[in-house]
């Protein structure tokens, strides 16, 4: 399983998002909260009920919801080469890389762009 390295305060330099959608192919887990599931349910037309039995499962640690990954561990929300079907809405945790978070890794994967703050 991947370990994510988290970090609170990344120093410069910060990174552009070039929507490469790598990052959507590395295994993992992307948690959602409550806000987060209403928020695409809507966008997806569904109901937070079947949002959860058809796109979510319980997290490792048993303490909340993830995303379903597809079996080569992408997620299920990538289409073609680097579409997030739900752009728009994605969770925070997919916002927030790589800027706030980071995997191990990530770097020799990751097109986004060095920027200065």
């Amino acid at each position: 399983m991947t370990t994510v390295v988290q970090n609170n305060a990344v120093p410069d330099p910060r990174y552009l998002c070039q929507r490469c959608g790598n990052c959507c192919r590395w295994p993992g887990f992307v948690r959602v909260d409550e806000g987060e599931i209403a928020a695409i349910a809507n966008f997806l037309h569904l109901t937070p009920a079947e949002f959860i039995e058809q796109h979510t499962e319980l997290r490792p640690s048993r303490s909340g919801l993830m995303l379903k990954s597809n079996p080569d561990g992408s997620c299920i929300f990538l289409e073609g080469l680097n579409t997030c079907t739900i752009q728009s809405v994605k969770p925070q945790q997919c916002r927030d890389f790589p800027n706030k978070w980071r995997f191990d890794g990530w770097r020799e994967k990751c097109e986004a762009l060095e920027v200065m703050s």
